[in-house]
């Protein structure tokens, strides 16, 4: 029978929270905590729509609960979809609930950040995104709790789109099972992981999700009385035997099932593990004494034996499997494992506070230490990742996809990325280990550079005195390193080598070019902070190795050591403006732009607002660049009144503004053929001048955004083709940017 969670309390929450609180299995102060602040958040929700977000937290309390999390992380998921949603604030919370807790509210809402991988189908990534992924990262490793947290949450929101429409429950799905489901599974919480693939599996692959679970249920009571009679069975051969342990019926979980079928090519009616049991122990030497008492009774299938005791999986699974052969000669799956691997499977690093809080104390608690330090080494390769296109790789690599798992000469386990090679492996153990690598052994062999590590190897990298690398490491094509860590510290190192040159070089020709701007090299220390180096000798070696231009940095210490200040300038144009005020008038100027009575008085057109001819302007007095002229409604123009009023200044159209102005117009429509033939059909009717076209369409909602680069003439010529620009077909919108 599949798995299913029990029903869920939470409008019992809002109506009776006394009663909700019984249900979950608390003490009685803990109970009495989570009712104080069940009912604070109540008081909080001032619409009826905020309830809402209290369904969702006591949701997510009740998944939480089924994995023995301490009270601060189930005060946080009540409280997580307020912020979330920003119905509070971080320092509002801060302030409720003490800053222990808001902490590890922020880091499941920093978590956000982590859908970033999944979006960026590209290369590069913008630099908030970048951000947002340390922040992911930084709230993993600063408590890994943050994450349970989001992953029940992303349950939760599984189950709320099942009546949203089609395209977004697939969406919501391959997210979930591309990202989320993966991460459950490298924490070792199989709880959650087998929920989030197969709910995503049923809106992914909604046929043949019905059709396994319809095989599933069409049996059921035959198989549950079959499942029945095998487990009093083994219950009754163990007190025998004087084992201490228990057995039941496994739940299916129809993924899994799926799985199985597609990677061992097999129909339903040939799955082995449909009929499963599950046999738990209390001591390690009592899984192999049930084991033994299992293969006794009956006949076992060898090549369905798998003992992840003795080789655990690489989330850290452990368990003992095995498939015999019941009566009437149906094969049933059996796992063997303890208690402790019991909870570990169930629950993962969120069973570390279970230990960590019991009497069990710090032995139990170490396997998930390690993996808690596993989330915090992905922080490790960020100071030697210095492009946005590597971190994302580098991200991918570490949280989702296959791993490696490789031995020293001395046992340490070293994970790696699907793919690695002995001189990744060489660099992972250290720089200079890479550096001065000449060879590599697998089990006592000589293997090649390009040879692809496979879990279990045992490596031993052969070194010599001096480092070595070599450039075609560099070349992707030969196959030599392919992880972007590795790559990032060879050619750091070739870098590093020719720096000395660079510096030399780069002296030589930069006092070449100072000398015919009358400047010696004593005069860059200004391009220092400019440049973002740290030393002359960093400019010297970025000219030297073409990193830095010349022309740039020449152009920058001519400017600061011999024009005028920024504020010599404004002082410049302000004393010019008060000169001509007095030989000019307006009638007498006949200029496109008249500045405050002035005319031919240096000025731009504002780019925010790019004003025409006919509108209301003023003009503003900027550092060094003359009278940029806006439209008086310029937002961008009141900021900068409020700010420096004293530099406003009336402006007014001349009698010569005949000659045409640039402007974009953005036209916002539903893609179609010849949309953009229509468009530029228009413009050739109105015989207005199109200088640039800019168009993008968005396939998934079938849209399109074009901008129009336009020369015209006043403004009522650009509201008429505005105006006729609305009037095409599934053309939703046309404004000036």
């Amino acid at each position: 029978m599949v798995s299913v969670r029990d029903s869920h309390f939470y409008q019992t929450a809002q109506k009776d929270p006394e009663k909700w609180v019984t249900t979950l299995g608390l003490s009685a102060s803990d109970q009495q905590k989570l009712l104080e602040n069940n009912n604070k958040i109540i008081a909080l929700c001032s619409h009826p729509e905020q309830l809402n977000l209290l369904e969702l937290g006591t949701e997510m309390v009740e998944i939480l609960v089924t994995l023995n999390m301490d009270m601060d992380t189930l005060n946080a998921a009540l409280i997580f979809p307020l912020l979330d949603h920003k119905i509070l604030t971080q320092e509002q919370v801060d302030e409720l609930w003490g800053k222990r807790i808001g902490k590890l509210v922020k880091g499941a809402t920093d978590m956000e950040g982590i859908r970033a991988l999944q979006n960026q189908g590209g290369s590069q990534i913008s630099v908030s995104q970048v951000d947002n992924l340390r922040h992911m990262l930084l709230a993993m490793v600063a408590d890994v709790r943050a994450v349970v947290i989001k992953l029940a949450e992303r349950i939760c929101f599984l189950r709320q789109v099942k009546d949203a429409d089609e395209q977004k429950k697939v969406l919501v799905a391959g997210e979930i099972s591309s990202i989320y489901a993966p991460l459950a599974n490298r924490l070792g919480i199989g709880q959650l992981k087998w929920e989030l693939e197969d709910l995503s599996f049923r809106y992914l692959q909604p046929e043949i999700y019905k059709k396994i679970a319809k095989q599933l249920d069409e049996k059921r009571i035959d198989r549950e009385n079959y499942i029945h009679e095998f487990v009093e069975r083994v219950k009754n051969s163990l007190k025998e035997m004087q084992v201490n342990g228990t057995a039941y019926g496994r739940p299916k979980h129809i993924y899994s099932i799926y799985r199985k079928m597609q990677k061992k090519n097999l129909q339903f009616e040939d799955l082995y593990d449909v009929r499963a049991v599950r046999v738990v122990v209390e001591k390690l030497q009592d899984c192999y004494a049930a084991l033994g008492i299992i293969h006794t009774q009956w006949r076992h299938i060898p090549s369905e034996f798998d003992d992840y005791i003795a080789n655990p999986k690489p989330n850290g699974y452990q368990s003992i499997h095995t498939v015999v052969l019941g009566a009437e000669g149906k094969a049933i799956e059996v796992q063997i494992r303890t208690q402790q691997m019991h909870d570990n499977a169930e629950l993962g690093v969120a069973a570390h506070w279970k230990y960590k809080e019991g009497a069990a104390g710090g032995k139990a608690a170490g396997g998930y230490e390690e993996k808690i330090a596993w989330l915090r080494k992905l922080l490790a390769w960020q100071e030697d990742i210095s492009d946005t296109e590597n971190l994302v790789d580098e991200v991918r690599s570490q949280v989702f996809d296959d791993r490696v798992y490789v031995f020293t000469p001395k046992g340490e386990v070293i994970d790696l990325p699907a793919g690695a090679t002995p001189l990744d492996f060489a660099y992972y153990i250290h720089s200079q280990v890479g550096h001065r690598c000449i060879g590599a052994k697998i089990a006592n062999h000589i293997v090649p550079f390009t040879y692809q590590l496979k879990t279990g190897d045992q490596v031993e990298i052969l070194t010599q005195k001096e480092a070595n690398p070599s450039r075609d490491w560099l070349n992707p094509n030969l196959g030599y390193i392919n992880a972007p860590r590795a790559r990032h510290k060879v050619a750091s190192w070739f870098r590093q080598q020719a720096r000395d040159k660079n510096v030399q070089a780069g002296r030589e020709l930069l006092e070449v070019e100072l000398s015919k701007v009358k400047l010696k090299l004593t005069d860059i220390s200004p391009a220092i902070e400019r440049f973002n180096v740290t030393s002359n000798e960093d400019i010297f070696a970025g000219i030297g190795n073409g990193d830095l231009r010349i022309n740039q940095l020449i152009h920058f210490l001519d400017n600061y050591h011999h024009q005028q200040t920024l504020a010599q300038q404004d002082l410049a144009v302000l004393e010019a403006l008060e000169k001509r005020k007095n030989s000019f008038t307006p009638k007498t100027v006949s200029k496109n732009i008249i500045i405050d009575g002035v005319g031919n008085l240096m000025h731009t057109m504002a780019r925010c607002c790019q004003p025409i001819p006919g509108e209301p302007i003023e003009g503003y007095i900027t550092q060094g660049r003359g009278i940029s002229v806006h439209r008086k409604q310029c937002e961008q123009l009141a900021d900068l009144r409020e700010a420096h009023p004293e530099r406003i200044i009336d402006a007014s159209w001349g009698e010569s503004h005949s000659s045409g102005y640039s402007l974009t117009v953005r036209v916002e429509a539903l893609d179609r053929s010849g949309l953009l033939k229509d468009i530029t059909t228009l413009l050739s009717n109105e015989k207005v001048n199109l200088l640039a076209v800019n168009s993008l369409s968005n396939i998934k909602n079938q849209s399109a955004t074009i901008d129009l680069n336009l020369e015209v003439h006043n403004r009522e010529e650009i509201s008429l083709l505005l105006t006729k620009l609305t009037q095409l077909k599934n053309v939703l919108d046309a404004r000036r940017l």
